[in-house]
């Protein structure tokens, strides 16, 4: 298998193309998994090419097993899932990307971004909902997003069937072949179960299933997010051993440090997601992850640009984007595009932007300073900008963070049309470990250390600072400092809207920002926006699913 750099996801861009029937049967059977139409449906595809023929060779599973990556960061029309109902005039095929669909709701909902209020209501559909805090069971992004992640877990399940000792023997793959297909399918779960942490952490109680429920079965059903919860973990803890050991396999594929970190994340967060609190856990698994030969990375603006794929130090698993070979509106393209606007000079952020999403006063307002002079983390855009949103389609500064920039200050590669920006996605990296630590020994982990959780936060400001002048004191070290400090080391890296809630104050009027609630200076607003709304076109069609309170 090639490795899965950013610069080599032509790789995965050919599979696509090459395995465009096996697209096409995985979205048929992703109608009758996930939304449960009634009637028996056709499952042989016109074409002629079944998965018998797909999975065939040792090569068609490589080609199979590349799918399941490229699902992370590739596009198609109707969001991924080939659904008639979502049609291309609400979610275009630049919208249908995973990170966008997924970046959209974990931080145009909080503090840290606030999107344009001009921008077109066609396309992006339900764009404006997620800053106001109001969005209803039929908003076409919240449908977006559940359904991209439940047809990668589709896809998932689907590879994982295939790679079953029946179909290899049929199938006459003996030997070496043999023992590399096996080795996938560790790969094959974590994906799985990192789309299911998904959905917990955004829908909380979806529809479920696994490669043991038949295609064309029974309806599927209703997992409760405990139960979820509870899957998940026992997945992950299965997988431990069974995936590659931390930094040992290729860039861009899961080992067992993404294992750990997503533990480490759950269990930061299982008294929202079970009632239950784990710090205990969350600092075992944390642990693991900083003690698996992971590092920082010298420069923390580094972990943003166009080469960031050098950081192999730090990132734990990335999304990994192509500017090049693998172009789409969604994924790190979107990001920078739709954070920069024609003002910004393109030496800054290497493109000329869209004028779309921009930042409320509360993220910047956490740095010394706006220019990044004192803490280099402070990356905003403020020339003849107001910090304060009155008018929600020019107003606030621009975050900066991520860039189409090289290391060494050339420009990424750029295509006309917006195209090109090749920045990826670290879904877990090693600062966040440092801030999962000290907060599960803040809340009372009796198995962590404050003096170790200390220096952690310590590491994190000197690499902020360039030297010791940012460190803070034992005394300083509270929750409220660590969520301020989660919002210094890792905004616009999809993480806010999970933190806020996991600290009340999401919804609650105990902490507010610009235009929350769609009140130009904030308001609380409802708890059932804790957890959105599952999508109604699903609990339609699926007679076991039961809406979230108060939608």
């Amino acid at each position: 298998m090639p490795v899965l750099t950013s610069k080599t996801v032509q790789l995965i861009t050919n599979y696509m193309k090459q395995y465009i029937f096996i697209i096409s049967f995985c979205l048929t059977l992703c109608v009758l998994s996930f939304s449960s139409c009634k009637k028996t449906l056709d499952l042989k595809p016109t074409n002629g090419v079944t998965v018998d023929v797909a999975y065939s060779t040792p090569e068609g599973y490589k080609q199979g097993f590349a799918k399941m990556y490229g699902a992370f960061a590739l596009t198609g029309n109707q969001g991924g899932a080939g659904r008639p109902d979502i049609s291309t005039t609400v979610i275009d095929e630049g919208n249908s990307d995973f990170l966008r669909m997924f970046w959209n709701v974990q931080e145009l909902s909080t503090d840290e971004a606030i999107d344009n209020a001009s921008w077109n209501g066609n396309t992006d559909a339900g764009l404006h909902d997620f800053h106001n805090l109001n969005w209803s069971s039929g908003n076409p992004m919240l449908q977006g997003l559940y359904i991209r992640s439940a047809y990668q877990i589709l896809l998932c399940n689907e590879f994982i069937r295939q790679c079953s000792e029946d179909n290899l023997s049929k199938r006459g793959i003996t030997g070496a072949s043999a023992d590399t297909i096996r080795a996938y399918i560790p790969e094959a779960r974590f994906l799985r179960a990192f789309q299911y942490w998904v959905l917990m952490d955004c829908f909380g109680n979806p529809s479920f299933a696994t490669e043991k429920d038949p295609i064309g079965g029974s309806l599927p059903p209703q997992i409760k997010r405990a139960d979820l919860f509870n899957y998940v973990e026992s997945e992950l803890k299965d997988l431990e051993n069974k995936l590659p050991a931390p930094k040992s396999n290729q860039y861009g594929r899961a080992d067992r440090g993404a294992a750990w970190a997503l533990l480490a994340r759950m269990y930061l967060n299982a008294q929202v997601y079970t009632g239950t609190a784990r710090y205990n856990d969350a600092v075992t698994y944390a642990k693991k992850v900083i003690d698996g030969g992971y590092s920082l990375e010298s420069n923390y603006s580094w972990l943003f640009l166009n080469d960031n794929y050098k950081c192999t130090n730090e990132f734990i698993f990335t999304i990994n984007y192509d500017g090049q070979n693998s172009q789409n509106f969604g994924g790190t393209n979107y990001i920078v595009y739709a954070g920069a606007a024609s003002d910004i000079p393109v030496s800054v952020i290497g493109i000329s932007g869209w004028g779309g999403n921009r930042v409320t006063k509360n993220l910047p307002n956490l740095f010394p300073d706006y220019n990044g002079t004192t803490d280099k983390r402070s990356q905003f855009f403020i020339t003849n900008r107001k910090i304060e949103i009155t008018n929600r389609s020019t107003d606030g500064y621009a975050a900066i963070k991520f860039k189409n920039i090289n290391r060494d200050g050339s420009a990424g590669y750029s295509q006309g049309g917006n195209l090109g920006v090749g920045v990826d996605m670290p879904l877990f990296r090693l600062g966040e470990q440092y801030l999962i630590y000290a907060e599960a020994v803040l809340r009372g982990a009796t198995n962590g250390n404050a003096t170790t959780a200390l220096n952690y936060i310590n590491a994190l400001r000197t690499r902020a600072y360039g030297n010791t002048s940012g460190n803070i004191g034992s005394s300083q070290l509270t929750l409220d400092f660590l969520l301020d400090e989660r919002g210094r080391e890792l905004y616009w890296e999809c993480h806010r809207r999970t933190d806020l809630i996991r600290f009340g104050k999401f919804t609650s009027s105990t902490y507010l920002w610009p235009w929350k609630g769609n009140v130009e200076t904030g308001t609380g607003v409802d708890s059932r926006f804790n957890l959105f709304a599952l999508p109604a076109m699903e609990v339609s069609a699926n007679r076991n699913l039961i809406q979230n309170p108060g939608y």
